[in-house]
């Protein structure tokens, strides 16, 4: 059997090669839905907090003493 015909039979070093490298891709890719995921909550929380801070500046500024 030369070389090349060995690496296309299954279970081959080249085969265990291109799986390891699928599991890789879909850890990054796992890893990336993470870091969007906790981007958006955090926008999102933040901006709900942005929106809270400033109405309670506006209700402090109406029951203000003038």
């Amino acid at each position: 059997m030369s070389h090349e015909t060995r690496a296309a039979q299954p279970g081959t070093p080249a085969e265990k090669k291109d799986k390891k490298a699928g599991k890789a891709r879909k850890d990054e890719e796992g890893w990336f839905e993470r870091g969007v995921a906790l981007r958006a909550g955090f926008y999102i929380f933040g901006t709900h907090l942005f929106a809270g801070f400033i109405w309670l500046l506006f209700y402090l500024g109406e029951h203000a003493h003038k």
